[in-house]
């Protein structure tokens, strides 16, 4: 049965009473201080200028390390910067710069200031990542995108690469890649074919190759050493004692020694790696690792201050000295390395790396071809006698 229209009126305007008064109770309580009054009664501008503020609100978590000053970088700019940029959109390329999220990518891709076009390309650096942008591992230092089964290989990626190299006119190129453990040679021929391709295209490219450790497998290590590369590097990221906790299970400090030494048995002239330095390492840690690396005649090694890229990933121990990276600087140049780059915000393929290593290389074709023509001469000389 319907109710007449003034109940049903009547029970509307109850309802919306109750309402009101729910409203009501939600309300501030009048024995609080009025906003106005707390901001009258609080500093004033003069206050705040002549530093005289009694409480300071601390925002953050202050039982982390503060980001020192020398470790903040500017915005990446430049000619060079987004020509680098405007190319590997187009060839749909990536890099580990933007991948990792690498604080030098502005200048490193920026090449020289004040330099000329020509000149900013063959200073600047890129360093391309092949077999796509999602790695079989997950390292807890890294921010690269991971997967169990990640997306094929692009059969025309070495083409592809090799075409963008050699139309950026560069002097020095790193490639690296993902790990990719789902493929049977762990992309080692992917990686040998790129290679072979941009000294097909450019001979004068100096070409490094920054690899993973092929899950031990040594056979695929040839591969890619034996493809006409100048500098082989492979990471060991951190000492000995740390792997387990800083890299992924399947990383191993002493089969990341048998990389680099088989590199260097295949006849490679430069082999180079990296470490993190603040994620726990002590001194005596360190220097266990540089006496290993020389072992297996490592030439170049780089220092870095590790990043925490996202809360995700493990925290920072402490933020290393720019003083202690010279000192760790001096201690692995009196141990025999051909060249140390050290500094905070160093990495692996940090150009002023390659600077050096080009200059090196140059040197020692220069070297070759030097004694090459001496002896012929010699040769001649000795022919010419005898006839």
């Amino acid at each position: 049965m319907s109710l007449p229209t003034s109940q049903v009126k009547c029970a509307f305007r109850a309802a919306r009473a109750v309402r009101a008064h729910v409203r009501c109770l939600a309300t501030p309580s009048s024995s609080k201080p009025d906003f106005r009054q707390t901001l009258a009664e609080g500093p004033s501008l003069d206050d705040f200028i002549a530093d005289r503020v009694p409480e300071r609100v601390v925002l953050g978590n202050t039982d982390v390390p503060r980001l020192p000053s020398y470790l903040k970088t500017t915005i990446p700019k430049g000619a060079s910067f987004s020509k680098i940029k405007k190319d590997l959109r187009g060839l749909n390329l990536h890099t580990v710069c933007e991948e990792a999220r690498c604080p030098n990518i502005g200048d490193c891709w920026g090449g020289k200031e004040g330099a000329t076009e020509a000149e900013g390309k063959r200073a600047a650096t890129a360093t391309i990542m092949l077999m796509g942008d999602t790695c079989t591992r997950g390292c807890r230092f890294c921010s690269v995108k991971t997967s169990r089964t990640p997306p094929p290989l692009d059969p025309h990626e070495p083409e592809n690469t090799a075409e963008a190299i050699s139309r950026w006119g560069l002097g020095y190129i790193v490639l690296t890649s993902v790990d990719r453990d789902d493929l049977a040679d762990g992309g080692a021929h992917h990686f040998a074919e790129t290679i072979m391709k941009i000294k097909q295209k450019a001979p004068q490219i100096l070409v490094e190759a920054l690899t993973g450790d092929f899950a031990g497998n040594l056979e695929h290590v040839s591969i890619v050493a034996k493809s006409g590369l100048d500098v082989y590097a492979h990471n060991i990221e951190t000492v000995e004692a740390l792997t387990p906790y800083v890299r992924d299970r399947r990383a191993k400090f002493r089969q990341s020694l048998s990389v680099l030494e088989r590199a260097k048995q295949e006849g490679v002239r430069v082999t180079k790696t990296s470490m993190m330095l603040g994620v726990g390492e002590n001194e005596d840690q360190v220097m266990h690792a540089l006496r290993e690396l020389r072992k297996v005649d490592v030439d170049v090694v780089t220092f870095g201050q590790y990043m925490r890229p996202t809360k995700r990933h493990m925290k920072v121990d402490r933020y290393v000295e720019p003083a202690e990276f010279d000192r760790w600087k001096q201690i692995a140049e009196d141990m025999g390395f051909l060249y140390v780059a050290s500094g905070p915000l160093v990495r692996s393929s940090y150009k002023a790396g390659e600077f050096y290593i080009e200059n090196v290389l140059r040197g020692k074709a220069t070297e070759r071809r030097t004694k090459s023509l001496v002896a012929d001469q010699l040769m001649e000389t000795e022919s010419k006698a005898h006839s």
